[in-house]
C-alpha cells in the first residue's frame, strides 16, 4: 500500500506489542526488529536469538559474495588494471601510483612531444629507484604520508626480514592491521595467512576465515581462492564454487582450474564451468593491451625497481 503525506509509520515492540515514535531500541545484530526498551530486548532475547542469528547470516553472505568493485583503472591508459598478475602492474614507490606494465614500460614524453632519456616513472616523471636502498627510501616518505599500499610494503619487509629490516612478526601484524583499516585489502589476506599458518600468533583457522572475509569483501582476490578452498574441504562445495566464481570474474585463474577440476570429478556442472570460462575471458577481454603484451616481453630483472 503507498503511503500519502498523512500517513506515519509506527514502530511496535515486538515483545509487548506497544506503539509509538519512541519504539526505537533495535536490535544490535540483525537491525531488523525494534524494541520499546532495553528490558523488552532482554526478555525477548530468547525467542528472537534463531531468527536473529539465521537473518545475521544471511546480511553475512550478502556482503560477502557480493561482487566487489574492480581495481581502478591504469591512471595513464584508462584500461581495467589487471588483479593477479604481479607482472602486469607496478606500485610506483615515487608517487604511490599503480600503473599497468604496458604504461611502465612505454617511451615517456616532455610537455613538447620530445623522448626523454633514460627510466622514469610514466606518472610523475621521477626517475626509477635503482636501487634497494633507494625504494626503501622512497617507501618510508610515503608511510610518513600515510600511504595504505606503502604501510603494507613495510608490513612485508618485517615479516620476511629483507631490505635491511629485521624479521619481526609483530611489527608487520601491527602494519597490516593499519594498511587494512586504511582500505588496502591485501593486508588484511596476510592476518589471515598469520592465523591460518601460526606466523607471529596463535594458530586460529576461525580468526584466518574471519580476515580472508573482510580482504575478500575488500576486493583480495587471494583471500577469496583461500575461502573457496577452506569451504571445499568442508565439503561445502556450492559456496566454494561461488567464491571461485566471483574471484573467476576479477581474473583468478587458479579459481578456474579448481571448478574445471570440480567439473572433471563431477561436482559441478557443465554449466557452471561454461560461464566460469566465459567469465575469466571476458576478464582477459577488459584489461588486454598492446603496450602490456609488448612489456611481458621485457626481462623481469628491472621489474623490482619500478616498483
Amino acid at each position: 500500500m503507498s503511503l500519502n503525506n498523512t500517513d506515519v509509520i509506527v514502530s511496535i515492540c515486538v515483545n509487548c506489542g506497544k506503539e509509538g515514535n519512541d519504539v526505537n531500541n533495535v536490535c544490535n545484530k540483525c537491525k531488523q526488529v525494534k524494541y520499546c526498551n532495553a528490558a523488552c530486548k532482554k526478555k525477548h532475547r530468547q525467542k528472537h536469538k534463531k531468527e536473529c542469528d539465521r537473518r545475521v547470516a544471511e546480511l553475512h553472505d550478502i556482503e560477502l559474495f557480493k561482487q566487489p568493485p574492480p581495481l581502478e583503472d591504469c591512471p595513464i591508459c584508462m584500461i581495467r588494471l589487471p588483479c593477479m598478475d604481479p607482472t602486469g602492474k607496478k606500485y610506483m614507490t615515487c608517487c604511490g601510483k599503480v600503473i599497468c606494465s604496458g604504461c611502465c614500460h612505454a617511451p615517456v614524453y616532455d610537455n613538447q612531444g620530445n623522448k626523454v632519456d633514460g627510466i622514469k616513472c610514466a606518472f610523475c616523471r621521477v626517475p626509477s629507484a635503482t636501487s634497494d636502498e633507494e625504494i626503501v627510501k622512497r617507501t618510508m616518505i610515503l608511510v610518513e604520508a600515510g600511504d595504505a599500499r606503502a604501510i603494507y610494503d613495510l608490513g612485508t619487509y618485517y615479516r620476511e626480514g629483507t631490505d635491511g629490516f629485521h624479521q619481526n612478526y609483530t611489527k608487520a601484524l601491527e602494519l597490516f592491521h593499519r594498511a587494512g583499516k586504511l582500505g588496502y585489502a591485501e593486508a588484511y589476506t596476510n592476518i589471515g595467512v598469520s592465523y591460518h599458518n601460526g606466523e607471529g600468533v596463535e594458530v586460529d583457522k576461525k580468526k584466518a576465515v574471519h580476515y580472508w572475509e573482510l580482504a575478500a569483501i575488500g576486493g583480495s582476490v587471494a583471500a577469496r581462492f583461500n575461502l573457496g578452498h577452506m569451504e571445499g574441504l568442508a565439503g561445502n562445495i556450492d559456496r566454494a564454487l561461488k567464491h571461485w566464481m566471483v574471484s573467476i570474474i576479477d581474473g583468478d585463474a587458479g579459481s578456474l582450474k579448481q571448478i574445471k577440476r570440480l567439473y572433471s570429478n563431477g561436482f559441478a556442472t557443465k554449466e557452471d564451468y561454461t560461464k566460469a570460462l566465459q567469465a575469466y575471458q571476458a576478464y582477459l577481454g577488459e584489461i588486454k593491451s598492446p603496450q602490456r603484451d609488448e612489456a611481458a616481453a621485457f626481462s623481469m630483472g628491472l621489474y623490482r625497481y619500478y616498483r
